[in-house]
């Protein structure tokens, strides 16, 4: 898919089909674009934690819910598959590093025929003890800061071009 088609069709997921799951070579496009995406003096700070296993997944959810304050709802609202990026908090532009990271994953997603959406209250989930064991459990050492979640899979996604904002643009010849 045209690069910038992908992006101007790229629109939030708010119902994936929990049941159907996202083939590996889709997967794995994403994740190297997600890899690839600009970072503040070539730090790479962006880690990518891609969670698949559904235990994990809810685990995750509930936590995730909680800090929400709505412990009764599915925030990542079914998505199969959730990749929490965390970034170096030692890296100089750490934060922006993982924001560009997500918004490669989720351009990426839209390439692949694949439905994305961002999530927030990582930061939260990183601080916690949970979020320290989590990091821990998959060798991951240092001190991290979570940046956000990107949830993908199968789901229905609008197809529209939202109307863009005039006045946004300014030129300085």
């Amino acid at each position: 898919m045209d690069a910038l088609l992908a992006m101007k069709q790229r629109r939030s997921c708010r119902k994936f089909d929990p049941n159907k799951e996202v083939e590996q070579d889709k997967l794995d496009r994403v994740i190297e674009a997600g890899l690839y995406a600009p970072s503040g003096v070539g730090a790479q700070s962006a880690k990518f934690i891609v969670i698949r296993n559904k235990a994990k997944r809810d685990e995750l959810m509930k936590v995730n819910a909680e800090i929400l304050g709505r412990g009764n709802i599915d925030p990542f609202y079914g998505a199969p598959v959730v990749i929490l990026v965390v970034v170096d908090k030692k890296a100089p532009c750490a934060i922006y590093d993982g924001a560009l990271a997500l918004g490669n994953l989720m351009n990426a997603a839209e390439a692949e025929g694949l439905c994305s959406i961002w999530i927030h209250r990582a930061k939260q989930e990183i601080e916690m003890d949970y979020g320290k064991e989590l990091l821990k459990s998959i060798g991951l050492e240092g001190e991290y800061e979570g940046v956000g979640h990107c949830c993908i899979g199968y789901g229905e996604n609008p197809k529209v071009f939202a109307e863009r904002k005039p006045g946004r643009v300014f030129y300085i010849d």
